[in-house]
């Protein structure tokens, strides 16, 4: 591999994992709040996808200005979502429970986009979707980059909610003990249905975001959701910061093992270091105190 080939790999690799980071950061939120699995959190990836490439088709108009709608629509059905739903599961059994209720909820989903939309595939073609632009020698889609600047300006409002915000702190400590948090006078049920409905407002923009650059069918998540969970497992589960460095990692890593492998076997990289991290350091790579009492 010359030195011009590597560079493109690496910051593609770079955009890659800014993109997995912001698809990572919802599931980290349901886990670290309620020890919920969320399955369907890529089958919600598609669904946003759909809605954008529809928003598109219908009006003409950039399907990012689609968020208007499905932001705040996706983040009102997280907080139905776990107030109707999650909320009802046992507590000693919640984990194991909310697999099947998310494997469920997106199997609804995907056969829902396949009789509206039936499984042909779907694409958004836009002016600059064949644009790209040269730097330090590497040739990038514009495309790539916008969405790479979409991820990191919701991750960023995300870590200024979770860091700044009245809201963001019950959430944190609700997220560090539940318990503790409710002797101090937190609402820890309706936190925890905001967060829930936040970490589905990132899927509304993450999705979006994918429908930019890749080719959509209903049932797409299945491709998804197993590196998203390699990601917040190595990342640590409930780190948010663990999952970004891991989606960064493993994003570049991705990138790279592309030249010599192929697009098909270079995403081996997700699941090779997820039985790592499972053998040698399960809490995972990056988590703290909250990874280490799962």
């Amino acid at each position: 591999m010359d030195g011009s080939l590597f560079l493109q790999s690496l910051v593609l690799g770079i955009l890659l994992g800014g993109l997995y980071a912001l698809l990572a950061a919802g599931l980290t939120l349901y886990f670290g709040i309620m020890r919920v699995v969320m399955i369907a959190h890529s089958a919600f990836l598609i669904l946003a996808a759909y809605l954008a490439w529809f928003f598109h088709r219908e009006t003409g108009i950039d399907p990012l200005f689609s968020l208007v709608i499905t932001v705040p629509l996706f983040f009102a059905v997280g907080v139905l979502m776990q107030r109707l739903l999650v909320a009802r599961l046992r507590p000693i059994t919640l984990t194991m429970m909310s697999v099947l209720l998310t494997f469920a909820i997106a199997l609804v989903i995907e056969g829902m986009l396949g009789f509206v939309f039936s499984g042909t595939q779907r694409r958004i073609q836009l002016g600059y979707s064949g644009a790209s632009i040269e730097v330090f020698g590497a040739r990038l889609a514009v495309v790539k980059l916008i969405t790479f600047a979409l991820a990191a300006a919701s991750l960023a409002a995300l870590y200024a909610i979770m860091k700044y915000t009245r809201f963001g702190q019950a959430l944190r400590a609700t997220i560090q003990h539940k318990e503790a948090a409710q002797l101090v006078g937190i609402k820890t049920d309706r936190v925890a249905g905001y967060g829930f409905g936040l970490g589905l407002a990132t899927a509304a923009i993450g999705g979006t975001a994918l429908a930019l650059d890749a080719t959509i069918y209903p049932s797409l998540h299945w491709h998804w959701i197993g590196p998203l969970m390699a990601i917040i497992v190595v990342g640590g589960l409930g780190s948010i910061p663990g999952a970004a460095i891991a989606a960064m990692v493993l994003g570049i890593g991705q990138s790279l093992l592309q030249i010599p492998m192929g697009t098909t076997w270079a995403q081996t990289i997700f699941y090779v270091a997820l039985f790592a991290t499972l053998m040698l350091r399960p809490q995972g790579f990056f988590g703290g105190r909250l990874a280490q009492r799962f």
